[in-house]
């Protein structure tokens, strides 16, 4: 099957790229300029077939358990066959809480690194600053970021460690405080640093942090105004916002649970602890959003396929390199997400949630998930969406269109064996422990 990365209407020569940005920008300011990512793979609007829609279910439901969860959410579109979402359990452990529905909200975790790195790359193709801008040049206040650029910090090639693991105890156990952005940068520049910059690829909160500083800082304008005229309005997000660092009380979300951690790692499995009540803070515009499965949807789909961006930024984008060391070879790093064989994505963790969310660009194949327990990282949510891609790859195709062909490296029996062995406190048939408190 060709490629449609590569002919895509949308795209235009590298020379047009001002106007493609000049003309988003003005598309995202009016409300008859939605960019939908899902049009270009002229989707069937229908259900998927109920053999699928039982198989995907049931993963679902295995993935609640085996994570601990008390409930969670589920998406996958299929273009050539239809759609199903999916949601199973309940909002929280509490007596009396309501089951999960649809279109309930979830914590988007690490996703949010997507809409960050799109503000990024929004921001190139207007001029406003280049992916090989130095990050020094601009955070001049902060020491010690020699080498590094504005790409190293979306590609997590940027040598800064990562503040969330040696803080985890902490954003468990006391999830309503808020952290400043600057502390958590700067707890992450104390740590020793992963490698030089442009070498290994490594996951890096605080590198997104910085990222998001920087773009403040050149152009004067917070993060939510810059993601609200960059991703939220031309792609329609309604149900997709980054809560104040006070707002820890959400409505409509689902709750967050965690087993404990010590300041470790290790974690104990017989603690439960209530995470719902949570200062976006402690992720900021690197983890801290929250969506629903429609808007996460268009997210994925319009980062995997560069749906907002010049076709030389895409380009520049999707110019992957390696992860190195055990990884196999099928899984590299874009600027913002990785690439899993010809899926494109992010699956990750914050304090009560784990979320993936991953697209095809060829096909058109998007899966999000969604669970709200954090215990077993975002490994495990990630090898949920590929179980669930694993059985909407075969999916028949409906009259009038065709099933393309995917190849994934990876089996559906390869992922839920995986499942079973990221899955850190699975909850018990019996009933589940009385979360404690947090705080």
């Amino acid at each position: 099957m060709a490629d449609r990365t590569d002919t895509r209407r949308r795209r235009v020569a590298p020379v047009a790229a001002l106007v493609v940005a000049l003309t988003l920008s003005a598309l995202s300011g009016c409300t008859g300029g939605v960019v939908d990512p899902a049009a270009d793979f002229d989707p069937v609007d229908a259900p998927l077939g109920d053999e699928t829609t039982a198989k995907l279910q049931a993963v679902l439901d295995q993935a609640i358990t085996l994570s601990g969860s008390s409930g969670g959410l589920a998406g996958v579109w299929a273009p050539w066959a239809g759609e199903w979402t999916g949601a199973s359990g309940t909002v929280g452990f509490g007596e009396g809480s309501p089951r999960v529905q649809p279109d309930d909200g979830f914590h988007l975790a690490t996703v949010t690194t997507e809409i960050t790195c799109t503000v990024l790359l929004r921001l190139v193709d207007e001029g406003t600053v280049s992916l090989d801008d130095k990050v020094a040049d601009i955070v001049d206040w902060i020491p010690s970021l020699d080498g590094i650029t504005l790409a190293h910090l979306c590609q997590g090639t940027s040598g800064l460690a990562d503040y969330y693991p040696g803080l985890k105890s902490h954003f468990v156990s006391n999830p309503e405080r808020p952290w400043p952005a600057s502390e958590l940068v700067s707890n992450g520049l104390a740590l020793t640093r992963t490698g030089p910059p442009g070498e290994l690829v490594r996951e890096s909160r605080t590198g997104i942090l910085l990222l998001a500083i920087a773009l403040e800082r050149r152009t004067g304008r917070s993060w939510s105004d810059l993601a609200r005229q960059y991703v939220f309005s031309p792609l329609g997000l309604d149900a997709t916002r980054l809560p104040g660092p006070a707002d820890t009380d959400l409505e409509g979300v689902l709750g967050g649970y965690s087993a404990a951690v010590a300041p470790n790692g290790a974690v104990d499995c017989a603690v439960l602890v209530d995470d719902s009540s949570q200062s976006s803070s402690m992720g900021g515009a690197a983890g801290g959003a929250v969506s629903d499965l429609d808007d996460t949807r268009r997210i994925a789909e319009a980062f995997a396929t560069g749906a907002l961006l010049s076709e030389e930024t895409e380009r520049r984008q999707w110019a992957v390199v390696p992860l190195g060391g055990d990884a196999p070879a099928w899984q590299k790093a874009g600027l913002g997400a990785l690439q899993f064989g010809p899926m494109r994505g992010v699956a990750g963790e914050n304090a009560g949630a784990i979320t993936a969310a991953f697209t095809d660009p060829g096909s058109g194949l998007t899966v999000v998930v969604a669970l709200n327990n954090s215990t077993s990282g975002g490994q495990f949510a990630r090898e949920v969406a590929f179980a669930l891609a694993s059985i909407a790859s075969k999916t028949d195709a409906a009259a009038d269109h065709e099933r393309p062909m995917i190849e994934l490296p990876w089996s559906l029996e390869q992922a839920t064996t995986k499942m079973t062995e990221w899955a850190k406190c699975p909850r018990p048939t019996e009933e589940a422990p009385e979360p404690i408190q947090a705080g």
